[in-house]
């Protein structure tokens, strides 16, 4: 799996409804960009986004790097820090705050004005609160749980076309 392939996985993997910028109706309804805007900041949309991120970039990064080295069997340990700090240099400044504001208007469309203000009040509560901070750990055991499935399956892919990933189990 070369780095490209990485970051395609991983983008993949992020829960997100919308990464590019798209046209939606909004309804007449909806939210205002400031009430969505208000639900992302009680949920910490942007730090769940960051820890989801980070969490998929660990699990990979040890995989990837083995990927990498049998596929490129030439590359030193140099490339291979360099192309390491490449990788970290794109999770650093992957652009959560656009991709939030590129999903406004997805909100806008689904959720009227009623449905955001009860979900502040949700995240807002002990509970919602206490599923906010709960999901990072869930997110990071759940992945646990998923990789080896994932990482046979992507074997099981790659074996199809001709191409070879680690051990299979």
């Amino acid at each position: 799996m070369t780095w490209k392939s990485f970051i395609a996985v991983t983008l993949l993997c992020l829960p997100l409804t919308a990464i590019a910028q798209v046209t939606v109706d909004v309804a007449p309804d909806a939210a205002s960009r400031e009430d969505v805007r208000k639900l992302f900041d009680v949920m910490a949309s942007r730090e769940q986004m960051r820890q989801v991120m980070q969490q998929v970039y660990a699990q990979m990064r040890t995989f990837s790097q083995q990927e990498l080295k049998k596929a490129h069997p030439e590359m030193t340990d140099a490339d291979l820090a360099r192309a390491q700090r490449q990788s970290d240099e794109f999770v650093k400044n992957f652009p959560l705050d656009d991709i939030l504001n590129d999903m406004i208007p997805v909100y806008q469309k689904h959720f009227t004005r009623t449905d955001i203000n009860g979900l502040i009040a949700f995240y807002s509560s002990p509970t919602g609160q206490k599923f906010l901070h709960e999901m990072p750990a869930v997110t990071a055991e759940s992945m646990q749980l998923m990789y080896p499935r994932i990482e046979r399956a992507v074997g099981a892919a790659m074996e199809r076309t001709g191409q070879t990933v680690g051990p299979q189990k």
